[in-house]
């Protein structure tokens, strides 16, 4: 066989290389099935009761461990309850690598600045739209903001939906897990059946789980209904409804899913095996 000439040889070279570089590619695009082997999430800030011990308050705030990262979802409404709630739950600030806040209402945001100053070292994803207000908290604390414009990868298989809605615009967590997609909402403004077909368009597959407020608190009953509906033709495997939800809504949800059904009020720990 003849030696291949001085062209041939760069386009081998050059192809191995691009070959080379797609399978990293690959391989980096979604987190690897151990990155999820003990991934937990823990309700730290809730209207909703749960575990004894704990203060409740209107708000909403999880820390989810197991990650390549651990974030603070939301962080309630009022620092001082959230870090006593963390301490009793065994969680400490300083182990939070990021914070995700889904959107730029009081009850969500008003326990950054108390946490920062626990732990200033910390990511802060943000809707990009935020009050300049907020973005300057953690700018003053030496945090690092990351401001959130559309459907993005965080890290690993962790995804923001990018903001929805309006008034506010509201941004979800969503983890792509090998089980399927699990889905946290601060308020679900939007509307939860739109975030769930959001985070489906985004990034494929089953829905495992969806954790946080759904923003039923006021709506009629056969709203209520036609969203656990919607919910269920969705393939949403598990719920854990709480925060802005409202009582009716969370006893409907309980019926509609039984034992499919979690609990998310404060101090509940949800364990996600892979």
């Amino acid at each position: 066989m003849r030696a291949p000439n001085r062209l041939q040889w760069v386009v081998l070279v050059v192809g191995g290389l691009l070959a080379m570089t797609a399978g990293a590619a690959g391989t980096g695009s979604a987190a690897p099935d151990e990155a999820w082997n003990g991934l937990r999430i823990t309700i730290g800030f809730n209207n909703v009761p749960s575990a004894p011990g704990l203060e409740t308050a209107w708000g909403f705030a999880a820390v989810i461990q197991g990650l390549e990262r651990t974030l603070l979802f939301d962080t309630g409404g009022d620092g001082a309850l959230l870090m006593a709630n963390l301490d009793r739950l065994g969680i400490e600030p300083g182990a939070i690598d990021g914070v995700f806040l889904s959107h730029a209402h009081g009850d969500h945001t008003r326990g950054l600045e108390p946490f920062l100053s626990r732990n200033p070292n910390v990511v802060v994803y943000m809707p990009a739209s935020f009050p300049s207000e907020l973005k300057r908290i953690v700018d003053r604390a030496g945090g690092q903001v990351v401001p959130v414009s559309g459907p993005t990868r965080l890290f690993g298989g962790v995804y923001s939906s990018g903001p929805l809605g309006f008034a506010p615009e509201e941004q979800a967590l969503v983890l792509d897990t090998p089980n399927g997609l699990v889905i946290v909402t601060g308020c679900a403004h939007p509307g939860i059946a739109h975030i769930v077909r959001a985070a489906k368009r985004q990034c494929g597959g089953s829905v495992r789980l969806v954790v946080g407020g759904f923003h039923l608190l006021r709506q009629p009953e056969a709203r209520i209904r036609a969203t656990i509906d919607e919910l269920k033709a969705l393939g949403v495997a598990q719920v854990a409804p709480s925060h802005c939800t409202g009582d009716r809504a969370i006893a409907l949800f309980r019926k509609a899913w039984g034992v499919d059904f979690l609990d998310g009020g404060c101090g509940a720990v949800i364990d996600l095996a892979p």
